[in-house]
Order: C-alpha cells, then structure tokens, then sequence
C-alpha cells in the first residue's frame, strides 16, 4: 500500500470516530445508557456511508474494516464517562460534525494514485549546419511537419526553427501505443529518406 493509501485509510478511521463521538454527544444530551451511546454512535457514524453503498450497489464500506464498529463503540463508550467534564457539549457537537462531515468529504473525491492518461510524444531532431532560420524553416520544418502529419494518430505537431537545427514535437492521440508509433515514424521517415536536402542531417528521434 502506498503512502497515499495509507493516508487516505487513516482519514477513514478518524472520520469514523469524529462522527461517532458527535453520535455519543448527542446521545449525552439525551441521558442515554451506555448501549443507546454505542447504537447513536453507530447509527451516526455509518448509517450515511452504508445507505449510500446499498443504493450504488458498492460493497458496504465498514464490513470491510470490522474494526471500525469496535472503534465507534470504543468512542461512544469514553464519551460516555467523559462527556459530563465537557461544560459547552453543544460545540463540541458542532466542531466534531464539521469535522467527520469535512473528512468524508475529502474521502469521496475521485483520486488517482498514478494517472492513466499519458501524451505520447516523440521529439524529431534535424541538423542543418551554418542555416539561417529562416532557412531551416523552408528548407526542413515545413517539409517535415508535412511529412509526419501523413502518420495515423498524430494529432499535433509543435515544432521550432533555429540557427542551424529544427525540432518537431509529434503529440499522437491520448491512447496511442507509443512503441506502434514510434515504428510507424521511423518508417515514415527512412521511406522518405531521399528527400533530405543536401547539408541536412538524417532526422534523430528522441
């Protein structure tokens, strides 16, 4: 398990127990016995997330980690004997739901440990040594872009002119397999081999 995952499960828990201590408080207020702070605990602290995994369809969310049954009523339990130390219970309410309600929150948004969405790109480099460039542009960039827009898959070109190199950057559509393109540029390149303006180098790609 990654460090992010680690992170994310412990919110998990500490959710869990910032709602089910917010459960136990409001049962505090009512002068309730141990059993009814441990079943307000429970029922505040995952009857949102379990209702919510029924109507999706997703295993329930607590099954998973049996534990955190043992943690909610664990909180519920020391509120239970604490709770009369507590002189303002109203705040301490209020402050432990934004608290659960703000970790939860965090909890649902959609995350990726590693993006699957990857650019393939591939950098063609030419030499044209002593060129202007305005020279490189005429003589190799605009030549070139043509050339590769004629590859399948390219979907843009971003391309540069200097004194004496020119470089295109070929973007090929998001999907594309990298090593299929690769070999359908080079091939594209050594069939237009005898193309190459004389004093200009055989194209590198990067």
């Amino acid at each position: 398990m990654s460090a992010f995952d680690e992170g994310v499960a412990l919110s998990a828990w500490i959710a869990v127990a910032v709602v089910a201590a917010s459960g136990a408080l409001s049962a505090s207020r009512k002068q309730l016995d141990p059993v009814g702070f441990i079943l307000i605990a429970c029922v505040t602290a995952f009857g949102g997330g379990t209702m919510r995994d029924l109507i999706l369809g997703a295993p329930v969310f607590w099954l998973k980690a049996p534990g955190m049954v043992l943690l909610a009523s664990g909180v519920a339990l020391l509120v239970f004997f604490t709770a009369h130390l507590v002189e303002r219970r109203f705040v301490a309410l209020l402050w432990a739901d934004a608290v659960g309600l703000g970790l939860f929150a965090v909890l649902q948004l959609p995350r990726e440990e590693e993006p699957q969405i990857k650019v393939p790109m591939v950098d063609v480099l030419v030499a044209m040594p002593g060129a202007t460039p305005a020279e490189v542009e005429n003589r190799v960039t605009l030549p070139m872009e043509k050339l590769l827009w004629e590859i399948p898959g390219v979907e843009y070109l971003y391309s540069t002119s200097s004194p004496g190199q020119a470089m295109v950057i070929v973007r090929f559509l998001v999907g594309t397999d990298i090593e299929a393109a690769l070999v359908r540029l080079n091939q594209k390149l050594q069939t237009n081999a005898d193309r190459i303006p004389i004093g200009v180098s055989a194209p590198l790609v990067k």
